[in-house]
């Protein structure tokens, strides 16, 4: 809740974009912290992520419905739906943690949080065609 009322005030004066990608970026080194150490460093560093996802969700659904125009009902629609992602990457997890080990199944969220920061700073611009 903490980070959620943070973000709030960081984003009436930092673009929602930068936020994103710097909430992302900060989640994915806690989380390779986290799997290159033990004990509270590697318990903080996983809990910290908590609070930096917290501004996540509504920077991505902001910038994924921007500029749709008259589209923007079936784009919000699609992306309550696509939610459903985070019932699968934890599946997944747990199926790389069965095959590598814990800590080093913490590559995938990792992986997915850099694919936050691209979309952050560049893949949620909208295209213009002519």
């Amino acid at each position: 809740m903490i980070g959620r009322f943070v973000g709030s005030a960081i984003l009436q004066r930092v673009r929602t974009g930068t936020v994103l990608g710097i909430a992302a970026a900060t989640a994915c080194l806690l989380i390779c912290i986290s799997m290159l150490t033990f004990g509270h460093v590697a318990m903080w560093s996983i809990l910290l992520v908590g609070f930096f996802n917290s501004v996540m969700f509504p920077s991505i659904f902001t910038l994924g419905i921007a500029e749709l125009g008259p589209l923007t009902g079936e784009g919000s629609g699609l992306l309550v739906m696509a939610i459903v992602g985070g019932a699968i990457i934890p599946v997944l997890q747990g199926a790389l943690a069965d095959r590598v080990g814990i800590h080093h199944a913490f590559i995938l969220p990792a992986m997915c949080y850099l694919y936050i920061v691209f979309y952050a700073f560049k893949g949620s611009r909208p295209v213009v065609t002519a």
